[in-house]
């Protein structure tokens, strides 16, 4: 479902909650002047069917999106069938507990290289995809898969891949995670390249891809082999202001969810340094 606007909001349940819960989690968000939360089913999706209805209540009544993160422990290149069978499980019960709450996209990270070529690993990934999402609309689960832009050489998930796998595959789209972006190569942080970026989005889907766009934005720490952890935006080299304002000029709309050690806060600066622009 696009949104009207540009969101703004927490991965997972800001740190000023009343209680570690989601629902405690979406009336803080909306007692902050936040918009959305991103799901963090990164463990394992432990929620069951009667937590969801009362997260869909509670998110229908603040008036706040969701969407979900999916288990990390996921990797659609395994050459281990018991370890494929399971991560695209994990996607899976991600989506089937997401929609109940009322969240269309899950985020993913998909797949190592490992031993595989790039092309190899693309092959596997995009074949999967394509299965699991025949899987969910035959069930009738509404989800949108959003396989992640990923911050190590290590990992699938470079801008093209996520591209092109949006293109190909009838529900699935991209979650750009500008701060992997930058860290993967220690690029990608000026003004001229998340136009770039984005100028890529809209050749490759269109103007609705950059009206329905998910996003994750952090402070990062990077080496040579890309990310090490997330940092606060105000003690990091990465140049939120510059995307905030290609942001604005390319028209985004939909999800920008804050990943920094400080959820909140640095979910409000983003916020407001845009509404500021």
């Amino acid at each position: 479902m696009a949104q009207e606007k540009l969101l703004f909001g927490t991965a997972g349940v800001p740190a000023s909650a009343s209680k570690r819960t989601s629902v405690a989690g979406i009336e803080r968000i909306r007692e902050l002047g936040l918009d959305c939360m991103e799901l963090e089913f990164v463990q394992s999706v432990r929620m069951r069917e009667n937590g969801a209805k009362k997260v869909l209540e509670a998110a229908g009544k603040e008036g706040v999106a969701l969407s979900v993160h999916a288990p990390y422990y996921i990797n659609l290149n395994s050459l281990e069938e018991d370890k494929l069978k399971a991560s695209i499980e994990r996607i899976y019960q991600a989506a089937r507990i997401g929609s109940l709450c009322g969240a269309e996209s899950i985020v993913f990270h998909a797949a190592f290289y490992q031993k595989s070529s790039k092309e190899e690993a693309y092959a596997k990934v995009s074949k999967t995809l394509r299965e699991l999402g025949e899987r969910l609309r035959s069930e009738g689960i509404p989800a949108v898969l959003r396989p992640e832009t990923m911050g190590k050489s290590s990992q699938f998930g470079t801008l093209e891949e996520v591209l092109s796998l949006s293109r190909e595959i009838e529900g699935v789209r991209p979650c750009l995670d500008f701060s992997h972006m930058h860290a993967r190569e220690g690029k990608d942080n000026s003004y001229p390249e998340f136009a770039g970026i984005l100028e890529r989005v809209e050749e490759t889907l269109g103007k609705e891809g950059l009206y329905d766009m998910h996003m994750h934005v952090s402070g990062i720490d990077y080496g040579k082999s890309g990310e090490k952890k997330h940092l606060l935006l105000e003690e990091s080299d990465f140049n939120y202001p510059e995307l905030l304002k290609a942001l604005k000029e390319f028209g985004v709309k939909g999800l920008l969810i804050c990943e920094s050690p400080n959820l909140e806060g640095d979910a409000l600066l983003l916020k407001k340094s845009y509404e500021g622009l």
